[in-house]
C-alpha cells in the first residue's frame, strides 16, 4: 500500500518535475505536433492530380461558408461568395479584354483594398503569375520591376494614373499593356476596364485554364531589396504560397478568429501570412489602407479583432500613442509579426493585456523559418530538434569589416560557439530548395554559399546574423551587407546612392543605416564628396530624393566629407561612420538634416541633435 501512495504521489508531482527541468517541452510538442500534420497535408496537395492549389482551397472554403464575411473594408462587408464572384468577373474581364492566359505575368500595382483580393484570385484562376508591386515605389524602380518578371501586363488603380504617364513611354518600349481597374481612363494607352469588369459573367472558370499548374509553377513575385540596390523579384511557388499560408495555423490560429491586416498586401507578411492564411483557416479579415495607430484600438473593438499583425515599428507606435482608460478593452488575443525589440515588446504586454505575441523570423525567398511559439519576450525564435532536421542550418562566423564569411585554413566555414553572433545559412536541398530572384541569375547565385563545410555542399546566406542561446532560443542581432531596415522596409544603399549621385553638385555618395535611440532599425544617412568647386544644394537634393525615393529611403541625415575612405578592393567603408552617427558633438564634417516642413536639407546643430534624441523631432 505504502509503494502505491508513494508511485501515486511522485506521479501527481511529475508534471511540476518535468516543467521545472524541461520548461519549454510543452510548447515543443504542440508545435512540433502541428508543423508535422501541415506538412503531411503539404504533402497530400502535392499527389493530388490535378494538383491541388491555394485557389482550389479558396474554392472549397466558398463551398463551405458561401455567407461567410472574409473581408471588413471602411465600413462594408465582403462575403467568400461576393470575392469569388467578383474575381471570377475579373477573370473573365482580363481574359477578354488583355487576352491573358496560362503562364503570363501581371504586375499588380494596387494598394490595401478588397480589389487587390479578387484580382490575385481572378489571375491565380486563369494560371497567371502575380507580380506584386510596391505600391511605393516609383520611376526607375517601378521600371525596373518589369524587366525582372517579364511581366506584359500592369493593373493599377486610377489614383496611380499621373504616376503611371511619368513612365508610360518606357512602358511602351516594353510592350506592356496598362490597366484601370476601378474605372475608365483619359489618357491615350491606359485602358480602363471597370466596365468590362461589370459586364463579365461571374460563372466559374474551367479548372482546364490551369491545367498545367503544379507544385513547383511560380504563383508570384514578392519584391525584396536585399542586399544588391533595385527591388529583386522573389519568386513565390505554389508549394511556397501553402507552407506561408499554414503559419497562422502553426500559430493556433481558427476559424473563428477575426484577423487585422493593416501591412501591406504587396508584402510577406500582409499576403501571404495574412491573406492567404485566412483563406486557409477560413476565417474574416479586417483590411486597412495602411497602419494607423490612433484608430488601432478602435477597430479591434469595432470588428471584435482577435489576431493582430506587426512589425517591430507598429508595436512602437501603439506604445506612443498617449494612453487611454480603454487601453485593454479589446478581444486581441495574439499578435503575430517580427522586429520588435525587447523593451517595446514588454511595454505593450504591460500597457495592452495578456496577448500571446508569436515573433517570427523569415525572408520570403530564404528556405528556412524561425517561430518563437513560447512568446519568451526578445526571441525570434526556438530552434527545437524538428526545426533542425526541417531546415538544416548553423550560424557561421563572419568577417563585418571584409563582409565575407570567415574560413579556415582548409576553406570552409567555421561554426560560432553557442551564444556568439553568426550568419545564419541554411542548406540548399531538392526538398527545401531556394527558388531564388526572376530575371537575374548573378543575383541567385549570390545568395548561395559553396562549399561551406565540405566540399561541394550549397547553402542559402540570409544576409543576417543571429544567435542562439544555451536554451535553444534564437536571437535577431543585425544585418549585414548593403541594406538596413527603416519603418518596417528594407532599405538598399546602392538605390539610394544611386539617386544622389543624380544631384548636380554631388561627385559621391556612400549611404548607410544609423540607430537612434528609441526606434527600430537604422534611418538613412549618406556620407557624400562634393563635385569640385560646388557647394552644396539643399533645395535640390531635397527635390530629388523626394522625387525618386519613398519616404522610408530618404536620407534623413547628410554628412559632406573631402574624400570617401575605400578598402583596397574600393568598396566603401562603412563601420566607422556607422558608429559615429550623426552626433555634431563627434563629428567634425558639416552636417545637413532633411526638413521636409520647409522643403529643403538644413544644417544640424547639436541643438537639432538633442531635440531628435528626445523626441522632440520626429522621424
Amino acid at each position: 500500500m505504502y509503494v502505491w501512495f508513494t508511485l501515486l504521489a511522485g506521479l501527481a508531482f511529475l508534471p511540476a518535475i518535468v516543467k521545472t527541468l524541461f520548461p519549454y517541452l510543452f510548447h515543443d510538442c504542440v508545435y512540433i505536433l502541428r508543423a508535422i500534420c501541415f506538412g503531411l497535408r503539404i504533402e497530400i496537395y502535392k499527389r493530388k492530380t490535378p494538383f491541388y492549389s491555394m485557389v482550389d482551397g479558396f474554392g472549397d472554403a466558398v463551398r463551405k461558408n458561401p455567407h461567410k464575411t472574409l473581408i471588413h473594408f471602411e465600413g462594408k462587408t465582403y462575403s467568400y461568395l461576393d470575392v469569388d464572384r467578383e474575381s471570377n468577373k475579373v477573370a473573365n474581364a482580363l481574359r477578354k479584354v488583355a487576352g491573358l492566359k496560362e503562364g503570363d505575368t501581371v504586375a499588380v500595382f494596387l494598394g490595401n483594398e478588397p480589389a487587390f483580393a479578387w484580382t490575385w484570385l481572378g489571375l491565380a484562376k486563369l494560371g497567371c503569375v502575380a507580380a506584386l508591386l510596391n505600391f511605393n515605389i516609383r520611376s526607375k524602380s517601378l521600371l525596373h520591376c518589369f524587366s525582372c518578371c517579364g511581366a506584359k501586363v500592369l493593373i493599377a488603380p486610377r489614383s496611380m494614373n499621373n504616376t503611371l504617364k511619368t513612365i508610360l513611354p518606357a512602358l511602351k518600349e516594353k510592350s506592356v499593356s496598362v490597366y484601370i481597374i476601378n474605372n475608365d481612363s483619359s489618357t491615350e494607352d491606359i485602358k480602363g476596364i471597370r466596365q468590362a469588369i461589370t459586364q463579365a459573367s461571374d460563372d466559374p472558370l474551367p479548372r482546364s485554364l490551369r491545367a498545367n499548374v503544379n507544385v513547383r509553377s511560380t504563383a508570384l513575385y514578392i519584391y525584396t531589396s536585399g542586399t544588391t540596390g533595385l527591388p529583386k523579384a522573389a519568386m513565390v511557388t505554389q508549394e511556397r504560397l501553402w507552407a506561408a499560408s499554414f503559419f497562422q495555423g502553426l500559430c493556433g490560429v481558427t476559424s473563428e478568429d477575426v484577423f487585422y491586416i493593416n501591412l501591406p498586401l504587396y508584402h510577406s507578411a500582409g499576403f501571404l501570412i495574412g491573406f492567404t492564411g485566412c483563406i486557409e483557416r477560413g476565417n474574416s479579415f479586417v483590411l486597412r489602407r495602411k497602419f494607423s495607430a490612433s484608430q488601432f484600438w478602435d477597430d479591434c473593438r469595432k470588428y471584435n479583432i482577435t489576431v493582430m499583425q506587426y512589425i517591430g515599428e507598429t508595436l512602437r507606435y501603439l506604445c506612443n500613442v498617449p494612453k487611454r482608460n480603454n487601453d485593454r478593452d479589446h478581444k486581441v488575443r495574439l499578435a503575430i509579426g517580427n522586429g520588435v525589440r525587447e523593451e517595446v515588446w514588454n511595454e505593450f504586454l504591460s500597457r495592452f493585456g495578456n496577448i500571446y505575441v508569436m515573433e517570427l523570423y523569415g525572408a520570403t525567398e530564404g528556405n528556412v523559418v524561425f517561430l518563437n511559439y513560447t512568446s519568451k519576450v526578445g526571441a525570434v525564435g526556438r530552434d527545437n530538434i524538428l526545426q533542425k532536421h526541417i531546415f538544416p542550418h548553423a550560424l557561421i562566423k563572419f568577417d563585418i569589416e571584409k563582409e565575407e564569411p570567415l574560413r579556415n585554413a582548409a576553406g570552409f566555414c567555421v561554426p560560432v560557439t553557442p551564444g556568439e553572433p553568426g550568419l545564419l545559412v541554411a542548406r540548399i536541398t531538392t526538398k527545401y530548395p531556394f527558388v531564388g530572384y526572376a530575371g537575374n541569375k548573378q543575383l541567385t547565385e549570390k545568395k548561395r554559399l559553396r562549399d561551406v563545410f565540405e566540399k561541394g555542399d550549397l547553402y542559402f546566406n540570409s544576409g543576417d546574423l543571429l544567435r542562439i542561446d544555451h536554451e535553444n532560443f534564437v536571437y535577431f542581432h543585425d544585418r549585414v551587407g548593403d541594406t538596413f531596415r527603416w519603418k518596417g522596409e528594407n532599405v538598399a544603399t546602392t538605390e539610394v546612392s544611386g539617386i544622389l549621385s543624380m544631384v548636380d553638385c554631388i561627385e559621391e555618395a556612400n549611404v548607410y543605416g544609423v540607430t537612434v535611440k528609441g526606434h527600430e532599425g537604422r534611418i538613412g544617412m549618406a556620407a557624400i564628396t562634393l563635385k569640385e568647386g560646388r557647394v552644396f544644394d539643399c533645395v535640390n537634393t531635397c527635390s530629388v530624393v523626394t522625387d525618386y525615393l519613398p519616404v522610408y529611403a530618404r536620407p534623413r541625415f547628410i554628412r559632406i566629407q573631402n574624400s570617401l575612405e575605400v578598402t583596397g578592393t574600393f568598396k566603401m567603408k562603412k563601420v566607422k561612420l556607422v558608429e559615429e552617427g550623426f552626433n555634431p558633438a563627434i563629428i567634425q564634417d558639416p552636417l545637413y538634416f532633411l526638413d521636409l516642413t520647409v522643403k529643403k536639407y538644413i544644417p544640424f546643430t547639436q541643438e537639432n541633435y538633442n531635440s531628435v534624441i528626445s523626441g522632440e523631432i520626429k522621424l
